[in-house]
């Protein structure tokens, strides 16, 4: 079982549509996979067509009286579970202090999970906090979308210092640009600049694009519903570069 976290310190920068999109190919691929929706607005779950019940509220997970697999609810795409978010969750980070390991409670709720599944995804909420540390050490990989402009490295910047704050493995930071927009020229030296100082920086580039806008109109990902389509082939292209920096064990 591979963890994936999607992440960043600000809000709008295309996490949840790249969190749709790449546990609906991992799904498509044949792989058992469950995507978590931890941001509270719950975008992901929204996207899916899959709201939330009453029971799935926070409390129970974290203290360990619900199992997360008890929580997951089949999508109408096949091999694709997903635990859809509730608007609680605004309040995990109480229910984090209430455990005697709050920063590995991320990686137990998640290792409790039957083996049947390859992916889990983790659709992270902005900002920094318990449950984000917890987060981050419970992923094999943590994806930071990056909208190319000086604030949003700026963002990055200030995971990475909390990353070595807290002596957290570095290698698990990887970033791709998303949002796009080439006609600009502080988008194009953005993406040159970074390129050039980060050794560790994903290919793929997920550009601004009215197919991933429209998500939201048609509650579908376009990796399943126009795979064929630019936006279908920038998130294909994402997933194999995602699929290959963690190829091996299982």
């Amino acid at each position: 079982m591979k963890k994936v976290g999607i992440y960043n310190l600000k809000g709008g920068v295309g996490k949840s549509t790249a969190a749709v999109n790449l546990a609906c190919l991992a799904a498509r691929d044949g792989d058992r996979t469950l995507l978590w929706d931890l941001d509270p607005q719950g975008a992901a779950g929204y996207y899916l067509g899959a709201a939330a019940s009453a029971k799935q509220g926070s409390r129970k997970l974290i203290l360990g009286s619900q199992s997360l697999g008890e929580l997951a609810v089949e999508t109408r795409y096949p091999n694709l579970d997903i635990v859809p978010a509730r608007l609680s969750y605004r309040n995990i980070d109480l229910r984090l202090e209430q455990r005697r390991r709050p920063r590995s409670a991320v990686k137990e709720i998640i290792d409790a999970l039957p083996a049947a599944y390859r992916w889990v995804f983790l659709d992270c909420p902005a900002g920094i906090s318990l449950l984000s540390e917890s987060v981050f050490r419970a992923v094999d990989l943590l994806l930071v979308p990056l909208v190319p402009t000086p604030l949003s490295i700026r963002a990055f910047e200030e995971i990475v210092f909390f990353f070595q704050k807290k002596k957290l493995a570095r290698g698990r930071i990887l970033p791709f640009f998303s949002l796009v927009e080439r006609r600009k020229k502080i988008h194009r030296e953005t993406m040159e600049i970074f390129r050039a100082r980060e050794e560790r920086v994903l290919r793929s580039i997920i550009p601004s694009l009215s197919d991933i806008e429209r998500m939201a109109v048609t509650r579908r990902p376009v990796a399943h519903y126009r795979p064929r389509s630019e936006a279908g082939r920038v998130f294909r292209a994402l997933w194999d570069e995602v699929r290959e920096e963690l190829s091996g064990a299982r």
